[in-house]
């Protein structure tokens, strides 16, 4: 099984529609940055409803061991740089990332990866979820962005009309 490590952004929003326990469903453990922990520490204290990965048994901490060497690109946040710092020191890693720039970034340094609507789907085919469409509905309520044309394909790739 492939070393996963998780941005801020699909913790945040799995959690905010009750879908994060689909994570250790999914994938037995899950490699957090601290950055990512840190962000969504910061969150809670400005209000958010966020998760505590410190407190998830299956969310592993990880600090990247380059991160006081060089910062990976300057236009990415410090959680996506520490994903993808950690994808880099690890052997067949795979990144769930939403940010479309991130996204971009462990295309070119080849690595794979997914996103939150990733994740929904690998739920809905391993039946886990019995429909993706609220759960994209509810993302979207919480301002999740995607365009009608990656929704629809989504929703196409859901089985759901």
């Amino acid at each position: 099984m492939p070393d996963v490590i998780c941005n801020t952004s699909p913790l945040q929003y799995l959690h905010q529609i009750g879908q994060l326990e689909l994570l250790p469903k999914l994938v037995s453990r899950i490699t957090v940055p601290t950055a990512v922990a840190e962000e969504l520490a910061e969150g809670r204290r400005r209000g958010l409803d966020l998760p505590v990965p410190e407190a998830l048994g299956w969310v592993d901490l990880r600090t990247p061991a380059s991160e006081n060497v060089v910062r990976l690109v300057a236009d990415l946040g410090p959680g996506e740089t520490g994903v993808l710092l950690l994808a880099l020191e690890r052997t067949n890693p795979v990144v769930i990332l939403d940010d479309a720039l991130a996204r971009r970034h462990a295309e070119v340094l080849g690595i794979a990866l997914t996103g939150t609507l990733g994740i929904l789907l690998d739920a809905k085919r391993r039946g886990l979820v019995p429909a993706v469409t609220p759960l994209v509905d509810d993302l979207q309520r919480l301002g999740f962005w995607l365009s009608e044309g990656t929704r629809n394909a989504v929703l196409r790739m859901a089985g759901e009309p």
